[in-house]
C-alpha cells in the first residue's frame, strides 16, 4: 500500500470514527444502550431551524423515549469549562429515531424528560407533514403543530375501546343515478384505489352517498377520512355515518367537541381503534391506518386553505397523501374547481357525475334578472326586488319557505360617494366606512373612527351610497315588501341549521344557509355583480359555488323550483348556473388558464411584504430556469401600511424547486437582515 492511499484511508478512518462517536455522557449519568442517541424534532417553527438534533438518551429514559413520543429538550445550551453541555431553554419536542452514535461531534445535551410514552408521531404523519412542509416552503413544527393536537394527559390515560369487525358492503343506495356510482364503490370494497371528480346531484343526498363510500371503503378492511369545509357539513355527515353504519365506527374531529374530547377521538383513531375519521381542516392529517379513500367535499370552499404558515391547502395535501399511502380519492362538490378540472384532463382522476336527463329531473329551473332590468323596474325598487324575482317570491311563499341570498351580512357593508361611485374611505387610516343601523353614522371598519361628516375627497358630495346591501337591510326591507311574513336571518353572527318547510323569507350570506324541510320553494340570488366583478382570478368560479350551493336547497323544477339569479345573464358563470353545468365552466376556464399560463397549468407563488423587504428577497432568491416574476405591485395592507407583491410562476414539474428556492431566500435574508420574514405562499388562492 502506497504511503499516500494509506495516509488517505487512515484519514477517512479517523473522520468517521469522530463523526460516528458515542456522546459523551454527564458526569454521572448513565447513557442508554444500544441506542443512546435520540434525533429530536424540536417545536421551533423556524426556518432556519427546520432540522432534527440529536440528544443523549440517559438509560432511565431508554423504555419510554421511542420514535413517535413527546419529549422535553433544551435547546440553545452552550459547551461549559466542564465539558458539558449547560443552559439553554425548554422546548418540546418528538424524537424521530433512535441511533447508535451521532454525527455530531461534540458532546450531546440529555433528554430532559420523556412527556408521555403515547407514540403520537407515526412514520407515515412524520412523511407527510415533512412533504407538506417542503411543497410550501414551511418549517416541520408548524406543520406538526396541526397535525398532532395538544396532549392531555386524562385522555391518554384511558384505553381506547377494541376495533369493530368490518361492515358488510352496503347496496349503492342513491350512488345509483350515476352511471359510474355503483362501480366506484365497488373497486372501493374490492381494496383498489379508484380516483375521481365527483359532481354531485342538487339536493340533500350528498351525506348519505359519501357515508356509502365510506363504508364501502371499511367493509374492505381498510380507512377512509373524509374532510368537509365546516362544522355544519361535517355534522350532517356524522349524522349519515351513525344512521347508516351505527356509533363506534367512525370518530369526528370537531373542533366543538373540546380539546380532550378531540385527542380522546384522535388517539382512537391513532390506536387503530377507529377506521373512519370525519372532521374539517385539520382532520386531513389524523392517523387513519390502512387508508383506501380520502374524501375533500367542496373543495373550492375557502375555509380548506389554512391562514397561517405555511399556507397549505387540504386538496393538495389529500393528493399528497393519498399518492403516498396508495389511497383512493374523492373529490366531490356541488361545483367543479379549475383544479379538478385539470386532473379529469391529465387523466390522473375519472369524472363521476349523473346524465343530463337526471341533473334536469332534480335541479331547479333558473330564471335571470338583469342589472338593466332591475333599474328600469320602478314598481319593486323599493323592496330592492325586481319585478322577475318579486313575483317568484310571492307565488313561491303559498308552496313553502323562499330563500334569498345576499353576498354580504351586516347592514351596508361598503359605502361610495353617491355621485362619482368612488369608495367611501375613513379620513384618519384609510379604512373602507361601513354603516350598521339606519339611525347609525358611517364609521370604519379598521379603526372604528365614526365618520359623521363624510364628504368625497374627488368630487365633494356629502351623499353616500350602499356599494352592496347587507343581510339586515335586506331583511328589513323584505319585511316591509311582505309584512305578513316571517323572515328569518342566517350569517356569520347567527347561523340557522334548518327551518320548518312553513312560508318564511330566509335571508342568509353564502355557507350560511339554512336546509329546509321539504326544501326551498324558490331562491332569490341578490346582487350578483358583487360577486362577479371582484378583482380575482376566481371570481366567476366562486360566484357559482355560492349560487349551485343556495340552489340545490331548492325542489326539482317538476315540483315548482324556481332560482332567481340577479345578474348579467350573458355572463359565463350565470349560463353555467343556468344549464346546471359546473364541469363545463371549469373546463372553459382550466383553457383561458392555459392561455395565460396561469394556475393550475403552472405553479406559482405570491412574495408579499413592505417593499423594501420584497426586494430583498427578490435579490436573493435563485429561482428555477425559465421562470417568470410579476410584479412587484402595491397590495391591500392593513390599516394602511404600504405593502407589495411579486408571483413567481415557473413550469409544471418545477413547483418544489420553487419553493426550495424561496425558502433558501427566505432563510439568507434573514441571517443577513435580522428582519421580519416576508409572507411566501405557494398556489396562492387569490392571484387577482
Amino acid at each position: 500500500m502506497g504511503s499516500a492511499e494509506g495516509a488517505g484511508e487512515q484519514l477517512a478512518f479517523i473522520r468517521e470514527t469522530v463523526r460516528r462517536a458515542r456522546p459523551k455522557a454527564a458526569r454521572g449519568l448513565e447513557l442508554a444502550d444500544p441506542l443512546p442517541v435520540a434525533r429530536v424534532l424540536v417545536d421551533k417553527g423556524v426556518l432556519s431551524l427546520d432540522q432534527y438534533f440529536d440528544y443523549a438518551v440517559p438509560a432511565a429514559m431508554d423504555e419510554e423515549a421511542q420514535p413517535g413520543v413527546r419529549v422535553r429538550v433544551r435547546f440553545g445550551a452552550r459547551v461549559g469549562a466542564s465539558g458539558r453541555r449547560e443552559g439553554g431553554q425548554l422546548h418540546d419536542g418528538f424524537v424521530v429515531e433512535r441511533l447508535a452514535a451521532s454525527d455530531y461531534p461534540g458532546p450531546l445535551a440529555p433528554l430532559s424528560r420523556v412527556l408521555s410514552p403515547e407514540r403520537v408521531l407515526t412514520p407515515a404523519l412524520l412523511r407527510l407533514c415533512r412533504a407538506v412542509a417542503d411543497r410550501y416552503a414551511g418549517t416541520l413544527a408548524d406543520v406538526l403543530q396541526l397535525a398532532v393536537p395538544p396532549r392531555h394527559a386524562g385522555a391518554e390515560a384511558e384505553p381506547s375501546p377494541p376495533p369493530l369487525p368490518p361492515p358488510a358492503l352496503p347496496d349503492p343506495g342513491s350512488w345509483a343515478r350515476y352511471p359510474q356510482g355503483p362501480a366506484f364503490l365497488g373497486a372501493l370494497a374490492a381494496g383498489r384505489a379508484p380516483r375521481a371528480v365527483w359532481t354531485a346531484l342538487p339536493g340533500p343526498d350528498w351525506p348519505a352517498e359519501i357515508a356509502r363510500a365510506v363504508a364501502a371503503t371499511l367493509s374492505g378492511g381498510r380507512g377512509a377520512l373524509v374532510v368537509l369545509p365546516d362544522g355544519r357539513a361535517a355534522g350532517r355527515v356524522d349524522q349519515a355515518l351513525t344512521a347508516l353504519l351505527g356509533p363506534g365506527r367512525h370518530a369526528a374531529l370537531a373542533a366543538d367537541a373540546g380539546p380532550q374530547e378531540r385527542y380522546r377521538r384522535w388517539l382512537a383513531v391513532s390506536r387503530g381503534s377507529v377506521r373512519a375519521v370525519i372532521g374539517t381542516r385539520a382532520a386531513m392529517f389524523a392517523p387513519v391506518r390502512d387508508l383506501g379513500l380520502v374524501v375533500v367535499w367542496s373543495d373550492g370552499d375557502s375555509s380548506h386553505s389554512d391562514l397561517h404558515a405555511p399556507y397549505w391547502h387540504v386538496r393538495e395535501v389529500a393528493l399528497l397523501r393519498a399518492a403516498e399511502e396508495g389511497a383512493g380519492v374523492l373529490l366531490g362538490g356541488l361545483s367543479t374547481t379549475v383544479e379538478a378540472a385539470q386532473l379529469v384532463r391529465t387523466g390522473w382522476a375519472r369524472p363521476l357525475a349523473a346524465d343530463r336527463e337526471t341533473v334536469r329531473a332534480l335541479a331547479p329551473r333558473v330564471r335571470t334578472v338583469t342589472d338593466l332590468d332591475e333599474a328600469r323596474d320602478e314598481a319593486a325598487r323599493a323592496a330592492r326586488l325586481p319585478s322577475v324575482a318579486w313575483t317568484a317570491a310571492r307565488e313561491a311563499l303559498e308552496r313553502g319557505p323562499v330563500l334569498i341570498q345576499v353576498p354580504r351580512r351586516g347592514y351596508q357593508p361598503r359605502l361610495a360617494c353617491g355621485r362619482c361611485r368612488e369608495p367611501a374611505r375613513c379620513r384618519p387610516c384609510g379604512g373602507p366606512l361601513e354603516t350598521t343601523g339606519a339611525d347609525r353614522p358611517p364609521s370604519c371598519t379598521w379603526c372604528g373612527t365614526p365618520e359623521p361628516d363624510w364628504h368625497c375627497p374627488e368630487c365633494g358630495s356629502f351623499r353616500l351610497r350602499a356599494q352592496v346591501v347587507g343581510a339586515r337591510r335586506t331583511a328589513e326591507e323584505l319585511g316591509k315588501a311582505f309584512p305578513r311574513v316571517p323572515v328569518r336571518t342566517s350569517g356569520k353572527d347567527a347561523v340557522l341549521a334548518a327551518v320548518p318547510g312553513t312560508p318564511a323569507l330566509v335571508i342568509a350570506t353564502p355557507g350560511a344557509e339554512p336546509l329546509a324541510e321539504g326544501g326551498y320553494a324558490a331562491a332569490l340570488l341578490l346582487d350578483g355583480w358583487a360577486l362577479l366583478n371582484r378583482p380575482d382570478l376566481r371570481a366567476g368560479e366562486e360566484a357559482l359555488r355560492r349560487w349551485l350551493t343556495a340552489a340545490a336547497l331548492v325542489r326539482p323544477a317538476a315540483a315548482g323550483g324556481t332560482v332567481v339569479v340577479v345578474a348579467e345573464a350573458t355572463a359565463r358563470p350565470v349560463q353555467a348556473l343556468v344549464r346546471w353545468d359546473p364541469a363545463g365552466h371549469a373546463a372553459l376556464e382550466l383553457e383561458e388558464r392555459a392561455q395565460l399560463r396561469f394556475p393550475p397549468v403552472s405553479r406559482m407563488a405570491s412574495v408579499t411584504g413592505p417593499p423594501q423587504a420584497v426586494a430583498d428577497l427578490l435579490g436573493l432568491v435563485r429561482l428555477p430556469e425559465g421562470a417568470d416574476v410579476l410584479g412587484p405591485v402595491p397590495a391591500p395592507g392593513a390599516r394602511g401600511e404600504e405593502v407589495e407583491r411579486a408571483l413567481l410562476r415557473v413550469e409544471p414539474g418545477q413547483g418544489a424547486a420553487l419553493a426550495a428556492a424561496l425558502k433558501a431566500a427566505q432563510i439568507a435574508r434573514l441571517a443577513l437582515r435580522g428582519s421580519e420574514p416576508v409572507r411566501i405562499r405557494i398556489d396562492p388562492p387569490d392571484i387577482g
